[in-house]
């Protein structure tokens, strides 16, 4: 999820533990330590200043694993909470230990996913139910602060909304499954191998991917009607020589990484180069698909000159990306 809500999510944790007579839970501490549990899984986006590729291969990568999650961010923050602010260590980490699963726990059910199960299994995890930025649990974690503050009880107020936030996840999952199933429907002479319905800031919006055993079917459902904007016919393997002199970049790595969908293109600039363009079919938005990875090689050793990978809206900023890598 955004950074919004995770803070957000941090403070009903802070509600909650109003309940619990060990903890200070209105303590400036206690706050300060259960909103940052809630944030701490993305100190991994920091390495964007760095560059694409590594942000792309690494972000909600090993700080959302297994041993992080259940074993490093909660000790290491209850220390520093205990020193800093003198919290009890046993009730400290209890919250903190919450705060940090409740954050990995809602990234799976994005598009972007996470890798929550490594080291046991390196798979990104990605139901793809609920947008990054979801509005209507924004709405009811803003709602949960304003009854808090005009006197409703905050614990009394948690489950309420975590329960109505748990039907709302059920409701989500059920449209994504009718979808699924109109898309069948809907290309019924197409040897359909996998569906992909994923959400937008909208909620009676999904962008929809049919893969067939021929093509890539690319569109949108509105309100249940569904609308392919674009057919591609599935592309042959790319040739050895070439995948060879590419495998290895890092660019292109971290794009496949990422990406679990896309198809490439061939295109020639010049009698020197040629242009391969790796492009991600999940995120069509007004005719254009901005996450890419584009590579310039060289026609005689398909030596990679230039290479990015990235969220591109216009082909100019990109080239001038292409020559800054």
């Amino acid at each position: 999820m955004d950074t919004l809500t995770h803070t957000l999510m941090g403070g009903t944790l802070v509600g909650l533990a109003t309940i619990d007579p060990n903890i200070d839970a209105i303590s400036a501490g206690f706050i300060a330590t259960a909103v940052g549990a809630s944030l701490v899984p993305d100190i991994d986006t920091v390495m964007k200043m760095k560059n694409n590729a590594v942000y792309i291969t690494h972000h909600r990568g090993i700080t959302h694993s297994l041993p992080f999650t259940f074993l490093i961010w909660p000790v290491l923050l209850t220390l520093i909470a205990h020193f800093a602010f003198g919290l009890p260590f046993g009730p400290t980490y209890f919250w903190v230990q919450l705060a940090v699963f409740l954050h990995v726990f809602v990234d799976i059910f994005n598009s972007y996913g996470t890798q929550a199960l490594r080291p046991l299994d390196n798979t990104w995890i990605q139901l793809g139910t609920i947008n990054t930025v979801d509005i209507p649990i924004l709405i009811v974690h803003g709602l949960y602060f304003v009854l808090w503050f005009i006197g409703f009880s905050p614990v009394g107020l948690f489950f309420i909304m975590y329960g109505f936030l748990i039907l709302y996840y059920i409701t989500r999952y059920f449209m994504q499954r009718f979808l699924i199933r109109k898309v069948a429907s809907q290309l019924p002479n197409e040897n359909i191998k996998r569906t992909f319905v994923m959400p937008t800031l909208h909620f009676s919006q999904w962008r929809i991917i049919a893969v067939t055993e021929n093509a890539y079917y690319v569109g949108r459902s509105f309100q249940g009607n569904i609308i392919f904007y674009d057919r591609f016919n599935r592309e042959e393997y790319l040739p050895n020589e070439i995948f060879m002199s590419i495998k290895h970049d890092k660019n292109f790595k971290a794009f496949t990484f990422f990406s679990s969908i896309y198809r490439y293109e061939l295109t020639s600039l010049d009698r020197e180069t040629f242009e391969l363009r790796y492009i991600d079919l999940r995120y069509l938005k007004e005719g254009h698909y901005p996450f890419v990875c584009i590579m310039h090689l060289d026609k005689d050793t398909y030596e990679v000159i230039h290479s990015y990978t990235g969220w591109v809206f216009s082909e100019d900023k990109l080239q001038r990306k292409l020559l800054d890598n």
